[in-house]
């Protein structure tokens, strides 16, 4: 599927597709998720050279970042701690492992660049996973995380604006109204990340040096929102974080 708008830009235009492919999401999820890996590896080809470079990206589920990136010339694969996450939509990524994000099947140093995309808040112990997803990136090498921040208009995931009044009570409400728990249960299979905590610990970060951090959805002349405490938590939606391993 050829993505509607050139989402290798910084402009409206992009920001706007990525939008609409959003809200298609439901009713046509592989064309949505097509979108977001093509974006993903676009990204990551601002950070680093793609072609002919190995990357990891962890939590990827079905494999579109990966597959996107290989057809830029990468030798890409994705790891996934649940099976079924990796055949959604009835896929079969190639090359694609299931493995914990905290302890990845992966030596240390064997990669150029290690990605995650809204994987982060999924883990109950963020901290651990980040230092294990830059464990395995070669120094030199790029590791690129993309975290739906909790206080961001979808931090709740499908118990979005919800969360805003509480987690807990968010999930409450969204189980009694559909008959069934969310999939993304604060507590349990969501949590609380903050922009300010993702930007203290890439600073503190012994193992690399923060090069961008940016709302990676937004136009590139919205990326100073990143550096206004508060309104940063609220407006960044998702935040990209390139970091280079030393």
């Amino acid at each position: 599927m050829a993505p509607p708008v050139e989402v290798g830009s910084d402009g409206l235009a992009r920001s706007w597709g990525l939008l609409g492919a959003f809200r298609r999401e439901q009713a046509d999820p592989v064309g949505t998720y097509t979108l977001m890996g093509v974006d993903a590896a676009r990204t990551i080809s601002r950070f680093h050279a793609v072609a002919g470079a190995t990357i990891v990206d962890v939590g990827g589920g079905p494999g579109f970042t990966a597959e996107a990136l290989r057809h830029m010339g990468a030798h890409a694969f994705t790891v996934d701690p649940f099976l079924e996450e990796l055949h959604l939509h009835d896929r079969s990524p190639v090359g694609a492992l299931v493995g914990d994000g905290l302890h990845l099947p992966i030596g240390t140093a064997s990669v150029d660049v290690c990605c995650s995309f809204n994987a982060v808040e999924h883990v109950a112990d963020p901290w651990a996973f980040l230092d294990e997803v830059v464990r395995v990136v070669r120094p030199g090498g790029l590791v690129f995380i993309g975290v739906t921040n909790w206080l961001s208009p979808w931090g709740g995931h499908e118990t979005s604006p919800w969360h805003y009044l509480g987690g807990h009570r968010a999930a409450r409400r969204y189980e009694a109204r559909r008959g069934r728990p969310p999939k993304n249960e604060f507590g349990r299979s969501l949590f609380r990340v903050d922009v300010a905590e993702l930007l203290e610990w890439s600073k503190r970060s012994p193992t690399v040096d923060l090069v961008d951090a940016f709302p990676r959805y937004y136009p590139q002349w919205c990326r100073n929102l990143v550096k206004v405490p508060g309104v940063r938590e609220v407006v960044t939606w998702n935040l990209g974080l390139a970091l280079e391993k030393r």
